[in-house]
């Protein structure tokens, strides 16, 4: 294997965090901000990339960075390393309400594709980039998911989303719609588009957008329940405007936050 072989442990229901334990020199590799507790002994290293570029020069680490920035990352991630003698645990947590799905490489191909911002930790050796849809239709209208990340290797990744996770396998030719907010990753083998939703009624007052994620099998398809950006909006929806006071139990907070402000 390339990539480094870790062991985990998932923590918690809907406010989980993965510990990952680490035998000396294995390492794993994290988006910044994502780290929640590690034991005496890890060592922490900001890196180019992913480290997955190591042996390819610095023009290779350079063009791997680089693509990150098309999916708003950072040009920079941190690798944790056991440079200690025995058994060490890192964990790491996930930034709201969700599950955390792990992904083991080498038994799904080789190769997953998923939302930009799902991205948790990988095995150090664990390829983090971006996957463009060839299609135009996808591009141009895929809304949050036009542009994805693609996880490559042998190692096992972790991908966190909202609310209730649901685990698909579509069978050769089947196809299934999502909204394209709610799709969280696939294999390598699943067709993926971008259909318009026909009907001027349904595309002005339907309330689901104007366009669904399409996936054809074979393949596995990982959905979430609940975005964080459908998570978001309804927040911002219900909190008061302009600094404005509360209107009580039509508020998000309702009367208890009026006792909070000592009303």
């Amino acid at each position: 294997m390339n990539a480094h072989q870790i062991d985990f442990k998932i923590h918690g229901d809907d406010m989980q965090f993965v510990e990952i334990e680490l035998d000396p020199q294995e390492s794993v590799v994290a988006e910044a901000g994502g780290l929640m507790m590690m034991e005496d002994g890890i060592s922490m290293e900001t890196i180019f990339g992913d480290g997955s570029q190591e042996n390819k020069g610095i023009m290779g680490k350079l063009f791997s960075a680089g693509k990150r920035l098309l999916t708003g990352e950072s040009l920079f991630m941190t690798v944790f390393t056991n440079a200690g003698q025995g058994k060490r645990h890192v964990s790491f947590a996930a930034p709201y309400p969700g599950k955390i799905v792990p992904l083991d490489l080498s038994e799904l191909g080789g190769k997953v594709v998923c939302q930009k911002d799902s991205f948790l930790c990988a095995a150090k050796g664990v390829s983090v980039g971006i996957e463009l849809q060839r299609k135009l239709g996808t591009g141009f209208f895929g809304g949050e998911g036009f542009i994805m990340q693609k996880l490559e290797g042998d190692g096992l990744a972790f991908v966190h989303a909202g609310g209730t996770i649901y685990e698909k396998q579509l069978q050769p030719g089947e196809l299934l719609r999502i909204d394209t907010g709610c799709l969280v990753a696939f294999t390598k083998e699943v067709d993926y588009d971008i259909e318009f939703v026909g009907g001027v009624k349904t595309a002005l007052f339907g309330g689901e957008g104007l366009f669904f994620a399409t996936l054809r099998g074979p393949g596995k398809v990982w959905v979430q329940s609940l975005p964080f950006s459908r998570l978001a909006s309804r927040v911002f929806a219900a909190a008061p405007q302009g600094g404005g006071h509360r209107t009580g139990e039509g508020s998000i907070l309702g009367g208890l936050g009026d006792l909070f402000d000592g009303d």
